[in-house]
């Protein structure tokens, strides 16, 4: 061993080196376990195992070469640095692939390589015990659920616990290699227990793997604990390592790792084997392995799809009892189906028909070839929920601007209904139970409800909402001179009330005449029912002047901005208008009209007319039968 401070500057060297010297994306895994060898003068002796496992397919050969020599690093258990030494590999060993499957098309050429060293250590006694670490960079790129593989190293250590928690403890010890080959969608049950020296008691548990915090960084490497956990790719957590379903776990007691893989890629999966002494955990030994996950070519293979959006699940019925099953296998020439009902004999059919007795989920199981030498299975899961059937109503009268209600009148024998969400046909959607919604407009409009009970089954309702095309209207306000008759007009309904009565003959009619023998200034207001029963209200106003007049503007500015663009005369008490005609000042005729309303825009031949002043003359016939005439002139400006 090298002395300190000499010895402390080389292992920072060291240890940055080995992150740094070779990516080492041909490293899958590792372990660190030991030995309690006894006592000897200075203290405890102990041989500490370093196991590491390289890719001697697709791995750099410059990067396993480096591996010859490996350099650990001993700190007391408290995070202070104790020893670092340099050891060499003993002699690697080629890990055989113990994968023989007659029924798999297209095994994948593999080579995993297992490469041990060993180091004999002497510590004294301590009330903290300590840690023997091995640190490198870099892991494998393609690592699919941890977050920059390629840039973050690994670390592998075990602890030895003090003398006063265990005494002369031995770590356990895991029994088997890592599995190499791993077919997707085909279930894996892998035995990762371990033995024991001691006879203590062991478990088992997923667990984090940690990294060389400063990965290829050298300008700074803690090389003591505490090390950093690496950070998974979510949804990926060292618990939920992998898209598998079953989810891939551990018996805590068996330390058996199964589940089913269904996404090709490789995963960082680590196992904590922890050791329990009369109750009490005295000591934790780490596994971290690279799972690769790949596409395995069976000769036959059992499947029925997934129609359903929940795990596993082949379909939901929610509307009877019958299921017509789906056969997707391949390779097959027999069939066996077990539906999951006690009692029931299986069937042979190739795509069978089955009818549940009750609600429920069930597991159903297909064998492809049963009884073959190369046959497969696959278990699905059905759902037997009905009657569930989405309906509603809606409020009967539907008028714009006015509350729509909606009811939802759903049939659903699973209680309670869960979601709602319904979609009025306008942009606009709401997630209550029994909403109410207003339309700005009049129109048709689809509207659905899409709900779901509680035991997730769905569906959808569509119907048309009728919205009233109500535009109420009292009729424009007017001026009039005293002692003249009014004419109102409203429109929109088929029944009115028109408040206040004064000076109208009726008020609960469209078209009452009113007599207005004083000036002054009258507002009405109008109620009106439509034929659908939508009520709306608007107002008319009527002036009332002491004589009868003719304004003319003296100028107008005809350029589309909305103000004063028309030209036209505005009488008031007059009987009618029997012309209205402008002229240019060649004296040609640029416009005529015959109604008060209309008026000129100041185009001639449809082009716009020059600026300038035109001039006006004016034939009306007065509230009394008398025909008059008015001249004048006006300045068109643009």
């Amino acid at each position: 061993m090298f002395t300190f401070p000499f010895r402390y500057l080389m292992v920072a060297f060291l240890l940055c080196m080995s992150c740094q010297h070779v990516l080492a994306t041909h490293i899958v895994g590792g372990e660190v376990t030991y030995k309690f060898l006894g006592s000897v003068p200075g203290g405890n002796s102990y041989r500490v195992h370093l196991t590491i496992y390289e890719d001697c397919l697709n791995g750099s050969t410059g990067a396993i070469a480096a591996d010859t020599l490996a350099y650990l690093t001993v700190d007391d258990g408290a995070g202070q640095f104790v020893s670092f030494d340099s050891v060499y590999s003993v002699p690697p060993i080629i890990v055989p692939a113990n994968f023989s499957n007659l029924c798999i098309s297209n095994i994948p050429a593999i080579c995993l390589q297992k490469r041990d060293y060993v180091l004999d250590l002497v510590l004294p006694p301590n009330a903290t015990g300590y840690s023997v670490t091995y640190q490198r960079c870099c892991r494998n790129a393609a690592i699919v659920n941890i977050q920059q593989p390629a840039n973050i190293g690994a670390t592998y250590y075990c602890t030895i616990p003090p003398l006063s928690m265990a005494g002369s403890n031995n770590s356990a010890v895991f029994k088997n290699f890592p599995p190499q080959i791993i077919c997707v969608n085909t279930p894996l049950i892998y035995d990762h227990s371990a033995t024991d020296a001691d006879g203590d008691s062991l478990s088992y548990e997923l667990c984090n793997s940690l990294m060389c915090q400063n990965g290829a960084n050298i300008d700074r490497l803690p090389f003591v604990p505490p090390y950093e956990d690496v950070a998974y790719v979510a949804p990926y957590t060292y618990a939920m390592p992998m898209d598998s379903y079953p989810q891939i776990s551990i018996d805590p007691k068996t330390g058996l790792l199964a589940g089913t893989p269904n996404r090709m890629g490789r995963y960082l999966i680590t196992v904590c084997c922890n050791e329990w002494r009369h109750g009490i955990m005295i000591n934790t030994v780490k596994r971290e392995f690279q799972f690769v996950v790949t596409n395995c070519s069976k000769t036959v293979e059992a499947n029925i799809p997934l129609l359903a959006p929940y795990p596993n699940t082949f379909e939901q019925n929610c509307k009877d009892h019958t299921i017509q099953f789906i056969n997707t296998s391949k390779g097959g020439f027999q069939w066996l189906w077990d539906f999951g009902v006690a009692g029931v004999p299986r069937d042979t059919s190739f795509q069978p028909i089955f009818v549940y007795p009750d609600t429920g989920t069930y597991t159903v199981k297909l064998v492809v070839n049963p009884g073959q030498t190369c046959a497969d299975s696959i278990i699905r899961l059905v759902r037997i929920y009905p009657v569930f059937r989405a309906r509603f109503a809606t409020t009967d009268t539907q008028c714009a601007g006015a509350p729509v209600y909606f009811t939802d009148q759903t049939i659903s024998t699973a209680k309670p209904i869960t979601k709602w969400k319904w979609y009025f046909g306008d942009g606009d959607s709401l997630l209550e139970e029994n909403p109410g919604h207003s339309y700005a407009h009049a129109g048709a409009y689809a509207v659905m409800l899409a709900n779901q009970n509680i035991k997730g089954c769905t569906d959808t309702a569509l119907r048309q909402v009728l919205v009233d095309n109500f535009s109420p209207f009292a009729g424009n306000d007017t001026t009039v001179v005293k002692g003249s008759f009014v004419q109102f007009n409203a429109t929109g309904g088929f029944k009115y009330l028109w408040t206040p009565t004064m000076y109208l003959e009726s008020s609960d009619i469209y078209n009452p005449t009113g007599y207005y023998p004083d000036t002054g200034q009258f507002d009405y207001t109008v109620r009106i029912i439509s034929p659908y029963g939508c009520v709306g209200y608007d107002t008319i106003q009527v002036t009332v002047v002491n004589q009868a007049a003719f304004q003319v503007p003296t100028a107008f500015t005809p350029n589309g901005d909305g103000h004063n663009d028309i030209f036209k005369p505005y009488a008031i008490g007059y009987k009618s208008l029997n012309y209205f005609r402008v002229f240019n000042r060649w004296g040609e005729e640029v416009y005529f009209s015959t109604s008060f309303d209309a008026g000129w825009d100041g185009t001639y031949h449809r082009k716009p007319a020059d600026t300038g002043t035109y001039f006006w003359e004016i034939s009306y016939t007065d509230r009394f039968g008398k025909d008059g005439t008015m001249k004048g002139d006006v300045a068109l400006i643009r």
